[in-house]
């Protein structure tokens, strides 16, 4: 992945920093030429880049006084600048509102993504809930509004267009004020792709734009589109003013550097960033945490709001585990969950520790099937079995052999289900009995914010051995019984010796206090 590659250069330019024994100006001079090559590798602009040395150089040089820790300084510094690079502080993002209409319509070039674009954020907005509707005014390419209507359809969304008029005009003004009429909070409108030299098709979008009157216009901008994609952006600016940037096609070949350059370009923010053809793989943009994924830093906020919007069902896991337990029902729940989250890199490059990088060492494909066979293994269990912590296997061990041969998976694959299943049961314990002592449950919960999630996940970090358990779920561990999984008895001897265990109590109390429970 091509910035995935950005990430490890300037964390390894940064790296060298941190090695040296002197922090002198040769050494800083060389991490800055390593981080400038890496960002115009990635095609951001090259005045910027140049920008950007110069400030890391200058802030260096200004912060830089006696009794500071100058390698943290230094890795402070070029973490603020990338942010300052992708973000627009002085922008504000559009925020609709409900009961009142909001038209927000979609500007781009040809091919950069639109239509599927416009289905993404019908979808983003319908999960938050707000009543959407999606306009084609696309008349130009033919197949537009099937693409649209396939697109709406497959995502329930209600959509509105015309195979017979071919004025672009009427058609969004028409579909709008049906919408309109009855109700509708977000009506999303799809346009025509144009190129900043196609004069009728610009004129054209400024028509549109006057008929309706968009309370937002966002510019869809394909990621791979390269250095063109500052001089493109400043045309659609100039024409329709648009407030904000959907970037697309960031995935595993597009360089994107380009992309980003186009908000210095325009001073105006990116709203969402897409990954995927899939309608998960759509998020809100954040500066900050796009540069801390980047560096395998972890976004816990995004993950937290990404985790808000599935309204997963949680069944009676949460109520258990304030009581102190954690059942095989209560796993097989939370590994659903898990399933329906979307790619499981994309939640993994929101953890820190480099959760993203390990689990690119594993594979998103070898992850997803084992997690679905510890799936397959729950489901192959009774009712009885699944409400219970387990012992039930331990007494009558001819259970784990008929649920090896129900799931099609093996004896050890199953006891592993039941060992990380104990796992969980006996971190809920720790927890009640943390909690009885700090006001209840409800009390604690109560207390509970992002920015003290984001602590105790940091604190998380700095526990390898924790990190570690958690990759063992992945399958972090050597093969065994044929099937790739982790080798139970090697995993049995490393908790017996205390090489891997649960975290102690005071650990516990520690995070339960980062968390604002204490």
């Amino acid at each position: 992945m091509v910035l995935a590659d950005l990430g490890r250069r300037i964390n390894n330019a940064v790296g060298n920093v941190t090695k040296s024994n002197v922090v002198d100006a040769d050494v800083i001079s060389n991490m800055l030429k390593e981080i400038c090559n890496a960002l115009l590798e990635s095609d951001v602009n090259i005045k910027l880049v140049a920008q950007l040395r110069e400030k890391i150089r200058k802030q260096i040089d200004a912060e830089d006084k006696p009794g500071i820790n100058k390698k943290k300084l230094i890795q402070k510094v070029v973490f603020d600048e990338l942010v300052k690079l992708v973000d627009c502080n002085e922008a504000e993002l559009f925020k609709p509102k409900k009961k009142q209409t909001n038209v927000i319509m979609m500007v781009g070039l040809q091919g950069a993504g639109k239509t599927t674009t416009c289905t993404k954020l019908a979808v983003y907005y319908q999960r938050r809930g707000f009543k959407v509707g999606m306009v084609c005014g696309d008349t130009f390419r033919a197949g537009a509004f099937d693409q649209l209507k396939q697109n709406a359809t497959k995502a329930k969304i209600p959509y509105y267009g015309s195979y017979t008029e071919t004025d672009p005009v009427k058609v969004t003004f028409d579909g709008v004020e049906e919408f309109r009429k009855e109700k509708f909070e977000i009506i999303i409108v799809d346009t025509s792709g144009r190129h900043r030299q196609e004069e009728d098709l610009f004129e054209e979008m400024v028509q549109i734009g006057k008929a309706i009157k968009p309370n937002q216009t966002i510019m869809v901008l394909d990621a791979s589109i390269g250095q063109s994609a500052e001089s493109q952006s400043k045309a659609f600016k100039e024409s329709s003013d648009f407030g904000a940037i959907i970037i697309t096609k960031m995935d595993s070949n597009s360089k994107g550097g380009g992309a980003l350059s186009a908000i210095a370009a325009t001073n105006t923010p990116v709203a969402f960033i897409a990954t995927g053809e899939h309608i998960q793989n759509f998020e809100k943009f954040s500066g900050r945490g796009f540069i801390s994924k980047l560096l395998g830093i972890g976004d816990i906020e995004g993950l937290m709001e990404h985790v808000q919007s599935m309204n997963l069902d949680q069944g009676d896991t949460i109520k258990n585990f304030k009581e102190g337990k954690f059942t095989l029902q209560d796993f097989q729940t939370q590994l659903n969950n898990i399933m329906k989250m979307g790619p499981l890199s994309k939640l993994a490059q929101m953890l820190p520790g480099g959760m993203g990088q390990l689990m690119g060492q594993v594979g998103e494909e070898e992850a997803s099937k084992r997690l679905k066979r510890m799936i397959y293994i729950m489901d192959s269990m009774t009712k009885q079995e699944l409400s219970s912590d387990g012992r039930l296997f331990i007494d009558q061990p001819s259970r784990m052999v008929r649920v090896a041969r129900g799931s099609g998976t093996s004896v050890t694959e199953v006891e592993l289900v039941l060992l990380q299943q104990k796992m969980m049961a006996r971190m809920a314990l720790q927890s009640k009995n943390m909690m009885s002592g700090a006001g209840g449950p409800a009390g604690m919960a109560s207390k509970m914010n992002p920015a003290n999630m984001r602590r105790a996940m940091q604190q998380m970090q700095s526990n390898p051995g924790m990190m570690d358990n958690m990759m063992n779920m992945f399958g972090g561990a050597g093969g065994a019984g044929g099937a790739g999984m982790p080798d139970m008895q090697e995993m049995m001897k490393q908790m017996s010796s205390g090489q891997m265990k649960m975290p102690s109590q005071q650990e516990m109390m520690s995070m339960m206090k980062q968390f604002g429970m204490g």
